[in-house]
């Protein structure tokens, strides 16, 4: 397979998939069967991409003109490549995992799922290998518009309300800021392109560049940086695998990657260094990180404590985009996939703890550890490599985030991210502490199931049926269905390969910044 050939497929298979997910709606086995398969294929042709980008060379494709001097075109570089690898490899995963959690939880309108799903996916690696501003916004677009209908999937009025604040600040961010932004590039220097150094060098001054700034990363809604954030907890009401594509897998990933994309080949990280005009955002970065760690001490809801950390963890990647450094760039670009696999493993847990035990609550969970020790085990894990603990994954980008801060000689915000990382310590590790050295308070377990829609697999509706369902009985143990179980673990498992190879990230993300070594 050629490179542009990759570059196609993986875009275009999970689109060629969604008329045969929608044929196979009354066959959930073949429906899920086709997921399944369309996700390795679309992973393996992304990662044939690796070695020619690895190598230094740049596989480039353009479709065609929308207007004269604007064309869809699609460059493959090594942040891009690292997106499109993540996405496309946890969504082999996060399949996985909805197969146990959507039959187990008798979620409806499971088609509807795995269809918008698939589409998601396609967007996503739509954005990772966008070759201008313009390709990147009109998937961007889409990636909002598809995850909608699964944002608002249970069609309660919880999850109508969340779909339209989802829609509301993402689409209106979008239109108002970013895409009046990517005007005022285009009529500044007459392209859109990603290059090397910035395409704004040397032709706005230092006050036009803080404000063209500011439009381009309040615009990314997805990077759910204070003020524009409330979609993110609010999307919440929406099935755990949703959450994780929202959280690890696409959409809060292609918000921080946008930034990052933005910082380094629109404006330049040596030209907003020289010009200081991302200093401000650098402190809204901060104090989004130290507040949304603040609100998610306060939650009780482990879904909702869960979205406040990765509002938080998100403006960690934002902070080392404005500290225009080499090492700054290269940590925010790091913990894209480390936080990918940390916190797509704590809601991984949340499903599974929600699936076998129906609690949702923190208070409720006293002594559930030792019911579900695989889950529990795995959210410390993923709790450790949040915190940014050896061996973890989370260890290596906190540590080049710090020392580009350092490099600015701000002291300020060293003292924010060891502050965060002490804050996450205080609002996930007693979730494990309650669930391994409380006393159970309650051991009823809440019966009741959604209906069935018309596509549904033939699951149990009858409680004592669904009980036995949902749960997985090992060695005494009441753990959700073996595909939720096996997924976490696997993804645990991630947190501590990315520890180990964490060399072979850096040196791959080496090429972004400028004057090699940060």
């Amino acid at each position: 397979m050629t490179a542009t050939t990759a570059i196609v497929f993986a875009i275009v298979a999970p689109l060629v998939a969604v008329p045969i997910l929608a044929m196979l709606g009354s066959k959930p086995n073949l429906r899920e069967g086709v997921t399944l398969i369309t996700a390795v294929l679309v992973f393996l042709a992304v990662a044939s991409l690796f070695d020619d980008v690895a190598g230094g060379a740049r596989p480039t494709l353009s479709v065609g003109e929308m207007l004269p001097g604007l064309s869809i075109a699609f460059t493959v570089e090594p942040l891009g490549m690292l997106f499109a690898g993540i996405a496309s490899f946890l969504w082999i995963v996060t399949t996985i995992y909805a197969i146990g959690y959507m039959r187990g939880h008798a979620e409806k309108n499971q088609t509807r799922f795995y269809i918008c799903f698939a589409v998601a996916i396609s967007s996503a690696i739509g954005i990772a290998f966008a070759g201008n501003m313009l390709t990147l916004f009109v998937f961007y677009e889409v990636l909002t518009l598809s995850t909608f209908p699964l944002v608002a999937h249970s069609g309660t009025e919880d999850a109508k309300r969340a779909g339209r604040v989802y829609l509301g600040i993402l689409i209106g961010t979008s239109i108002v800021l970013q895409l009046t932004a990517i005007i005022w590039t285009w009529s500044i220097t007459g392209t859109l392109d990603f290059v090397q150094g910035g395409i704004l060098v040397g032709k706005v001054s230092a006050g036009m560049t803080a404000l063209l700034l500011a439009m381009y990363v309040f615009g990314i809604g997805k990077a759910a940086l204070m003020p524009f954030h409330r979609w993110l907890p609010a999307a919440m009401v929406a099935p755990t695998p949703v959450s994780a594509l929202l959280h690890a897998v696409a959409v809060v990933k292609a918000g921080v990657f946008t930034v990052l994309k933005v910082t380094i080949y629109i404006f330049g990280i040596d030209n907003l260094a020289q010009l200081g005009s991302a200093t401000w955002l650098q402190y809204m970065a901060a104090a989004t990180i130290l507040i949304a760690s603040l609100v998610a001490m306060s939650k009780d809801n482990l879904k909702a404590r869960l979205a406040y950390s990765t509002i938080s963890q998100l403006s960690y990647i934002v902070l080392g985009a404005m500290l225009a450094t080499g090492a700054g760039a290269l940590g925010g670009a790091m913990h894209i996939a480390m936080h990918a696999f940390g916190k797509i493993t704590l809601f991984f847990c949340a499903g599974a703890i929600m699936v076998a035990s129906h609690k949702t609550e923190i208070s409720q969970m006293n002594g559930l550890g030792r019911k579900m020790p695989i889950t529990y085990i795995c959210f410390l894990i993923g709790t450790l490599s949040i915190i940014g603990l050896p061996p973890l994954g989370g260890m290596w980008s906190k540590w080049y985030l710090a020392l580009g801060a350092a490099e600015t000689e701000q002291v300020i915000f060293v003292a924010v991210l060891m502050i965060s990382s002490l804050l996450n310590v205080a609002y996930l590790v007693p979730i494990v502490i309650r669930g391994f050295f409380s006393a159970p308070t309650d051991d009823h377990h809440d019966h009741h199931h959604d209906e069935h829609g018309e596509d549904e697999s033939p699951w149990p509706r009858h409680p004592g049926d669904a009980e036995a369902a949902n749960v997985w009985h090992v060695r005494g143990w009441s753990e959700a269905p073996a595909s939720c179980v096996g997924a976490l673990a696997f993804t645990a498992f991630g947190c501590f390969v990315l520890f180990f190879k964490a060399d072979a990230i850096y040196a791959f993300l080496l090429p972004l910044i400028q004057g090699g070594q940060p």
